[in-house]
């Protein structure tokens, strides 16, 4: 029986941590986190459910190392230059990464432990906002506006494409009905949403999601009123 057991503790400690982590970024890649099970991750893995329960306890924890596994590769690999440069690059690095992975959608604000993936982007960001040298009492304002701004817009971008994609609908056709309908509405009811029909043709999401930042950041380096 000890014999038995030793054999056990081997083989749970042979499937380490780091590669459970690496298989579940690839399921939640392939089937989304409704397809993210400790049974088709122990299919994946082909191994047991009890190994993977000797690293992880349960499936909160699971997408919360993932999306911070992935979330940190992301933030670590940003070049570091100027503080406005530096925030540009995080945030369009992330994103690109909730386009590529939309389950990080739900999943950035998973804790687990106490550690939550959201960590690392307020550090990385809210180091660049000290350098900008924006008042301590105006930080956590500048922070969480910013960090708003960009997980908003992303998530958003994500559930955009993932509705097309379930949808089959073709981008450019999409934006042209709603153009022809907008450009269609009472000009004296609706002046703004008419005056904008045609700019919808041909907007480019990542070209506005960094418009919006501009603003934001210009915003945060105009003089206090």
């Amino acid at each position: 029986m000890p014999k038995r057991a030793a054999t056990s503790t081997r083989r749970e400690e042979s499937l380490s941590r780091e590669r459970i982590i690496e298989a579940t970024i690839e399921l939640l890649d392939a089937t989304g986190e409704a397809g993210l099970t400790f049974r088709a991750l122990s299919e994946h893995l082909a191994t047991g459910p009890g190994a993977i329960y000797w690293h992880i306890a349960n499936k909160n924890e699971l997408l919360a190392a993932a999306c911070d596994t992935v979330i940190a590769r992301t933030v670590d690999s940003t070049p570091i230059t100027t503080p406005e440069a530096t925030i540009r690059a995080h945030a369009l690095a992330i994103y690109d990464l909730i386009d590529e992975h939309p389950w990080v959608n739900s999943a950035i604000m998973t804790d687990s432990e106490g550690n939550s993936p959201l960590v690392h982007i307020l550090e990385r960001i809210g180091q660049q906002i000290r350098l900008l040298r924006v008042p301590k009492a105006q930080q956590w304002s500048a922070i969480s506006t910013l960090v708003g701004y960009i997980l908003g817009i992303s998530k958003q971008n994500a559930v955009n494409r993932q509705f097309g994609i379930t949808h089959n609908l073709d981008r450019s056709e999409f934006l042209d009905r709603i153009a022809t309908k907008w450009s269609q509405l009472d000009a004296k009811t609706y002046p703004f949403t008419h005056s904008i029909a045609d700019r919808i043709r041909t907007h480019d999401d990542r070209d506005d999601f960094i418009a919006g930042l501009n603003l934001i950041l210009r915003g945060i380096n105009a003089p206090a009123r």
